[in-house]
């Protein structure tokens, strides 16, 4: 038996739609904010979910995030979450 439990993997992302993502993340935002929607939450039921009708299809925010895999997603948050923090 090998000892590939004890390893811990290495997981990068695709870099080339860091940028699309961020534009994505926050198109979606705003579409949620202006049809009365938690964003945060309504954000967070699709990424745990994946089911898209968590996101309005207002301003096309349902078809624009489903452009993104919900790890791309959720890498872009995390990390410029902790990006602020560092500022801090």
């Amino acid at each position: 038996m090998n000892n590939k439990f004890n390893e811990t993997m290495k997981f990068e992302a695709p870099k080339e739609n860091v940028n699309e993502a961020k534009e994505i993340i926050l198109t979606v935002y705003n579409a949620l904010k202006e049809k009365g929607y938690d964003p945060i939450n309504q954000i967070i039921g699709y990424i745990l979910s994946g089911d898209p009708t968590y996101i309005t299809s207002h301003n096309n925010a349902r078809s624009l995030i489903r452009k993104i895999e919900r790890d791309e997603l959720l890498e872009e948050i995390l990390g410029n979450y902790l990006e602020k923090e560092k500022e801090v």
